[in-house]
């Protein structure tokens, strides 16, 4: 398992391409984020990367507080991605390899994309039985699994954003 975020962490967001930059292009394990790499992923890698972030930190505040403790660390999303997305201790993290699915696990799995997640289960990286409750939106409930369009305004509006938000809680 390889990508960006904490490494224990209890939501894990899955994607199929890495940032453009060198360092993470043979990533071999987690490697937690410092204040300012979102940033610098933005700006070397385009508005496409600035977007996953800002849908990501939307998302967790869209989550409802007594389940999930994002909002108590800052006071917006905007502060909440800059401060804490995908740093040490943020039980967070962005994968960029083929989820790991324990049953007994609390973690939530969010697959972007359902192109992704079909090439994940044709391939056979991914066991989950999934459950399409529409050209968007699929689930798992036992292996908490939900996938949703990727993370980009135009494809994860904040109408759907909030449907995912209601999803994971239901899974919490």
């Amino acid at each position: 398992m390889f990508g960006l975020g904490c490494r224990d962490f209890k939501i894990a967001v899955y994607i199929a391409n890495t940032p453009t930059m060198p360092e993470y292009q043979n990533l071999t394990q987690v490697n937690s984020l410092t204040r300012g790499e979102i940033t610098a992923i933005g700006l070397a890698c385009g508005n496409g990367w600035r977007k996953v972030f800002n849908v990501y930190a939307k998302l967790l505040f869209a989550l409802p507080k007594e389940h999930f403790n994002f909002t108590l660390l800052a006071p917006t999303w905007q502060k909440y991605r800059d401060s804490f997305l995908l740093q040490a201790n943020s039980q967070l993290v962005l994968l960029f390899s083929p989820p790991v699915l324990i049953k007994s696990s609390k973690v939530l799995h969010i697959i972007c994309g359902r192109t992704y997640a079909k090439a994940l289960i044709d391939n056979g990286s991914l066991s989950a039985q999934l459950t399409w409750l529409d050209d968007e939106f699929a689930i798992d409930k036992e292996n908490r699994v939900v996938v949703c369009p990727y993370f980009d305004y135009r494809q994860l509006s904040n109408v759907k954003i909030e449907r995912l938000a209601v999803m994971l809680t239901a899974l919490k």
